[in-house]
């Protein structure tokens, strides 16, 4: 009897979660089908029912962490989206840039965890990392909404100063001064955000 298509869609969703997890850890290089299958408890075989290749996988699990793991990860961080756009921004910056997130391996944004992995990846796998950045992007652009000029280059500044200042925190093994590259881009990206913010 073939299985429904809500079964179909199901284990999917729990092969594209296992990647992710695992490419999160170990980078797309380490990571087998065969060691994705068995943390998602299925067999290898079951893994062409729904993907090509490792490659159309690694697109389906960067791409997932926007609506997926991403928009936990935005709930537990207490970034509302019935906030206004300026308290949605700080909230943003304060849960992108917070102790917790730099501790959370395997929940981390791809944008952290992979960036060279994306940039030795195909266009497709690229295009799925460049809309993660597209919507950290929007979301200060819009919170920046006030018709100041130069507002979506303050965005994508804010937007890299987040990652980046993830990325080095989370490359240092001295947890010290990780701490401090954290603290000094989170207030940095709060003092911008202050000074592109209209007056409330």
């Amino acid at each position: 009897m073939p299985y429904s298509a809500e079964h179909k869609q199901r284990s999917r969703a729990r092969i594209v979660e296992a990647a992710r997890i695992l490419f999160n850890r170990h980078g797309f290089q380490d990571v087998t089908i065969d060691r994705v299958m068995e943390r998602a408890g299925m067999t290898r075989g079951g893994f062409y029912n729904h993907f090509k290749n490792k490659e159309e996988l690694y697109q389906a699990a960067v791409s997932s962490f926007l609506h997926g793991r991403g928009a936990e990860w935005r709930k537990d961080a207490g970034v509302d989206p019935a906030s206004p756009g300026h308290v949605i921004m700080r909230q943003m910056i304060m849960g992108y840039l917070s102790p917790e997130h730099l501790g959370d391996i395997d929940g981390q944004c791809p944008m952290i965890a992979l960036p060279s992995d994306i940039a030795r990846s195909n266009p497709d796998v690229q295009a799925s990392y460049q809309q993660l950045l597209q919507a950290m992007v929007g979301l200060f652009e819009n919170g920046m909404a006030d018709g100041k000029t130069g507002g979506r280059e303050q965005a994508l500044s804010l937007a890299a100063l987040c990652v980046g200042g993830m990325v080095i925190a989370r490359s240092l093994p001295d947890s010290d001064l990780a701490e401090e590259v954290r603290m000094a881009a989170q207030s940095f990206a709060l003092g911008q955000f202050e000074q592109a913010s209209p007056s409330r």
